[in-house]
């Protein structure tokens, strides 16, 4: 099948897109999509019914949690813009109804297309199945060569990490909401064992899901990092300053105590399966390991130490 026009329902797909260099047939793209740059002009064929700028945590979990009850969409969908990318492929997940625009979206789609696409779901749940969907894709759009550099690329870079890490591994608890508390699942507790930390709570391929702060007292982890999904990093200590500076059961923590409590940017590099969540195992190797990966470059405020 040649495919000359795609529509991603997914920031992840977006961004291997433009990696792959193939950002020219890409003609429709959701409100998440932020990166590159280019991709925020991209016509716009999904949005959401939340304002997620405007809300605090706790106000964004009661508006989804009240909508999946309710079996209302989070998201809509942008027909006129749909109908005028005309895709040949569309690309989707299914790892999280939440964080994407979920099979009902795809199915409503494929009614409203006249021309029925191709549909591909992503749904890595780990590093290597990230790195598979890119030669996956790469073999769909008949770029395998492009695909297999972008692939073995990323492996060196895992291992560069995974050889240098040393026998000394903290407990380290990462937080994918402050409030209420969720743990980090999916890709996330892999990236922290690679980067040299001992994974509390959740095990690699675990949903994300609602915890209580017991069950952070009972591990009382080393060092601490907070990805709340599709904040950036100053977004997140806005939120913690509001939620947990001043709370005295999170300041008994010894991670809070021997200020060890990290901000990073999850929405860049934590919260989508995409390839920069091998930019986000570099980010936690620094932090869980610093004396050894002082070396490695990473962009601006992605990363801030709360003290």
């Amino acid at each position: 099948m040649n495919i000359n026009r795609i529509v991603s329902f997914l920031p992840s797909a977006t961004e291997l897109i433009y990696e792959l260099g193939l950002e020219k047939k890409l003609f429709g793209v959701t409100h998440e999509c932020k990166f590159p740059q280019d991709a925020v002009l991209k016509p716009k064929v999904i949005s959401s019914v939340i304002d997620s700028e405007k809300l605090t945590s706790n106000e964004i979990n009661e508006m989804t949690c009240q909508l999946l009850n309710d079996k209302k969409d989070i998201f809509i969908l942008n027909e006129n813009n749909l109908k005028k990318a005309n895709p040949d492929l569309i690309i989707s997940q299914e790892t999280c109804e939440v964080c994407a625009a979920y099979t009902h979206q795809v199915s409503k789609a494929l009614k409203i297309l006249k021309n029925k696409p191709k549909v591909h779901s992503m749904d890595p749940h780990n590093l290597n199945e990230i790195i598979d969907s890119v030669r996956k894709l790469g073999k769909i759009l008949e770029i395998e060569d492009t695909a297999e550099k972008i692939s073995e690329s990323l492996e060196r870079r895992i291992e560069h990490v995974k050889k240098s890490i040393n026998e000394n591994m903290p407990k380290v608890l990462a937080i994918e909401w402050l409030e209420p508390f969720f743990t980090a699942g999916h890709w996330i507790p892999e990236m922290i064992e690679i980067a040299g930390g001992i994974n509390m709570i959740t095990k690699m391929g675990d949903h994300s899901r609602r915890m209580e702060f017991k069950e952070i007292s009972d591990v009382n982890p080393d060092i601490i990092i907070l990805m709340p999904c599709g904040f950036d990093a100053k977004r997140t200590i806005s939120e913690y300053n509001g939620i947990l500076r001043h709370d005295k059961k999170w300041n008994s923590l010894k991670a809070v105590k021997n200020q060890r409590v990290y901000a990073v940017d999850a929405n860049s590099f934590f919260s989508k399966p995409s390839i920069r969540t091998i930019q986000g195992m570099e980010i936690l190797a620094k932090i869980i390991q610093p004396d050894k990966f002082q070396e490695i470059k990473i962009p601006k405020d992605t990363l801030i130490h709360i003290n």
